[in-house]
């Protein structure tokens, strides 16, 4: 028998962009690197996707361009920074499903260099065949694409605008199918996560997820995010707000508002810019387990997970999840920032 919230995630149109649930896996090289023994570390791998290098936003896209195909749209138009992993993302699915794609770049990140401006995610935006507006620093992206719009709607076009990072409540829903994939590793694994743990910049994925658990019956306060592009008390308040109007779009109950934990303490400087124990937790992870994190997000929401780890945040024989994102292209923009 079909389960009660795959029915009601049915109902939405919907493209294939991930073939197959993302494996998780035990961090138990990394436990002994670090002398972990209070917890137990494992790792959703959103990472490890056979489609455009990877990453959360394909979750999202295969919701927003379900609905953009079945809409009659023949141009995604979407925004974000400079080295945006969404806009990547975006450009490789129009590119499979036959659309043209416009994607519009802010500088939002305080980084001039060659490699930052060429490399990374820029370069595959391009290979991908996306048609790139790089805006100068202080032009808003949202005004850029809103006058975008308009001029590809006189040409005859009819673009479909996607949000930065796909963070709609439709999009949104893509996570809540991930809570699905969770849920249904801990049966088949006899296990139960007391943490699940991720990076929070536009907050979609943990709005989804903790819609996706509340439509299971599961309490959303086993997530808890790390900001790395808003202050604490605005990402609580957009993830917030973003749970409840994908939950309004399944016609489930609604989250309160001390049902969201974001933790703002390990966004460092600012989005985009390495922090000290980011960089650390890459190395970390790198040499213990293979698994290559980003310095924009994952990076800092692992590094932050650790420190409430050392803290003694997580009962003695807890079982965390972290969830990995993906990224890894935007490594390549930040060669300098490592110290060799």
């Amino acid at each position: 028998m079909r389960d009660a919230q795959k029915d009601v995630l049915d109902a939405f149109d919907r493209v294939t962009l991930i073939e197959a649930a993302t494996p998780i896996q035990r961090l138990k090289k990394l436990e002994l690197r670090l002398g972990i023994k209070r917890v137990n570390l494992y790792i959703k791998r959103d990472d490890h996707m056979a489609f455009a290098g990877g990453g959360n936003k394909l979750r999202k896209l295969e919701f927003l361009l379900g609905e953009a195909i079945a809409q009659g749209f023949d141009t995604i138009v979407t925004t974000g920074g400079l080295q945006s992993n969404h806009a990547r993302l975006t450009a490789a699915a129009a590119a499979r499903l036959g659309l043209d794609c416009e994607l519009v770049l802010g500088r939002v990140v305080p980084r001039h260099d060659a490699e930052y401006e060429n490399n990374g995610n820029v370069l595959l935006d391009q290979i991908y065949g996306a048609k790139l507006h790089v805006l100068p620093q202080g032009k808003k992206a949202a005004e850029f694409a809103a006058k975008r719009i308009q001029l590809l709607i006189e040409e005859g076009k009819k673009p479909y605008l996607i949000p930065m990072g796909g963070s709609s409540p439709l999009g949104a829903l893509g996570y809540a199918r991930c809570g699905d994939e969770i849920m249904q590793y801990e049966r088949d694994n006899d296990i139960r996560f007391e943490k699940v743990l991720l990076p929070n910049g536009s907050s979609g994925t943990h709005a989804g997820l903790a819609a996706g658990f509340v439509t299971r019956g599961r309490s959303p306060t086993i997530i808890r995010s790390y900001s790395v592009l808003g202050e604490q008390e605005q990402a609580v308040q957009q993830t917030l707000k973003l749970a409840n109007a994908a939950l309004a779009l399944v016609g489930s109950s609604e989250i309160a508002p001390n049902q969201i934990d974001v933790d703002g303490n390990h966004r460092g400087e600012g989005y985009g810019i390495p922090t000290a124990e980011a960089l650390e937790a890459i190395a970390s992870l790198a040499k213990a387990e293979g698994i290559l994190l980003d310095p924009v997000y994952s990076a800092k929401a692992f590094a932050g997970m650790l420190h409430d780890i050392a803290a003694g945040d997580f009962v003695e024989g807890a079982n965390l999840l972290f969830l990995f994102t993906g990224g890894g292209p935007g490594v390549y923009a930040y060669r300098s920032a490592f110290d060799f």
